[in-house]
């Protein structure tokens, strides 16, 4: 069974599998000795299989990443859309994240428990639950620690939104315990890109291919509703100025929550994904999902909603490429440092604006 270690480093395979080619031959003497100018030594055929090999396991990590970052961009939107709106970073939704996957894996029990095999019912039954709870608890946030706060100095819904963000992480702790819970795979199977010669294989597998259009989907849906709604104007107009948006008859309390709703529900068809990718969820996944979330949320450019997305693939296949090709230790660090690289040429985000004061 695959360890905890290799599930959270988002990639199939941390090591990449030694071609034939490459091996260690005797030497004359019979003893074992590096090969040296090997790509001179070898006939062509097998220089070209050594390469094929390896473009077979760059096209595998790819897939890998783009999956992961489909996750990350999915709760990056929620941290976009709420900076966009609120002009503050709610550090509370990685934490959403979470308890949207805990959501999922107990109304998962509860089915199950209930003699339910259908797996499509199961999976339509929990989408819809863990959303709807989840984004019950996105709105009972606003309410709670932000909304009181709004009008205050601009560092006191910060604080509060860390505050909160220990307060569910705790809550987690406490009611399901500090364990990892795994579930069994539920969606199996998948096709074949590609086989080599040496037994190595390029897999997309069904809940991965799952992952992508869920994602795709929904990002589609919601750029939709930002743009051609009657809520998407009034967020778009609370963006750019909520006093007169409210003048001109916007309801700006009822809009912001409803954009933490949003955001909640986003973030538990991420916590879904999670789930059913990995086969695990645990209290503290929310913190560390939700860093990255927000690295990849700035690299796009903050209030961005492709920005958010592309931030989120591009973190996903820096981590995933870095784990593979060479410490799955240091991925992290890959991932900030990029980040720095990028903000320093770029202070606003791939695809971020650059902020208009108003006078």
């Amino acid at each position: 069974m695959t360890s905890v270690q290799a599930l959270m480093s988002g990639s199939g395979q941390l090591q990449p599998p030694v071609p034939s080619c490459y091996k260690n031959r005797k030497n004359a003497q019979g003893l074992p000795g590096p090969e040296k100018k090997l790509e001179n030594s070898l006939p062509l055929s097998r220089v070209r299989f050594g390469k094929r090999q390896r473009m077979d396991y760059f096209a595998q990590q790819l897939i890998n990443g783009l999956v992961l970052g489909s996750i990350y961009g999915l709760i990056a939107i929620g941290y976009t859309m709420v900076y966009g709106i609120v002009g503050m970073i709610n550090f509370a939704h990685g934490d959403i994240f979470m308890i949207g996957g805990f959501i999922a894996l107990i109304t998962f029990l509860i089915l199950i428990s209930f003699g339910l095999t259908a797996i499509p019912v199961i999976l339509l039954v929990v989408l819809l639950v863990s959303m709807a709870i989840t984004a019950l608890y996105g709105w009972t946030i606003e309410r709670i620690a932000y909304r009181p706060l709004r009008h205050s100095f601009r560092l006191a819904p910060m604080l509060s939104a860390i505050g909160m963000s220990f307060v569910l992480t705790n809550y987690s702790q406490v009611t399901q315990g500090a364990r990892v819970k795994p579930i069994p795979p539920f969606i199996t199977g998948g096709y074949t890109l590609h086989e080599s010669p040496d037994g190595f294989v390029i897999q997309l597998s069904n809940i991965q291919i799952m992952v992508v259009i869920t994602t795709i989907v929904l990002l589609a849906i919601f750029t939709w509703l930002v743009s051609r709604t009657r809520l998407g104007r009034d967020m778009r107009a609370c963006e750019q100025d909520q006093t007169m948006a409210a003048l001109l008859g916007v309801n700006v309390d009822r809009t912001i929550s409803m954009t933490f709703v949003i955001g909640a529900a986003l973030a538990a068809v991420a916590g879904l994904m999670y789930l059913l990718y990995y086969g695990l969820v645990d209290f503290f996944m929310g913190f560390v999902a939700g860093i990255k979330a927000f690295t990849a949320a700035v690299l796009g450019g903050i209030g961005s909603l492709p920005g958010a997305m592309l931030g989120g693939l591009a973190i996903g296949l820096i981590e995933t490429f870095w784990s593979a090709y060479f410490s799955v230790e240091y991925k992290d660090v890959a991932a900030f440092s990029i980040l720095i690289v990028v903000l320093i040429f770029m202070p606003t985000g791939l695809l971020g604006r650059p902020e208009v004061e108003k006078v």
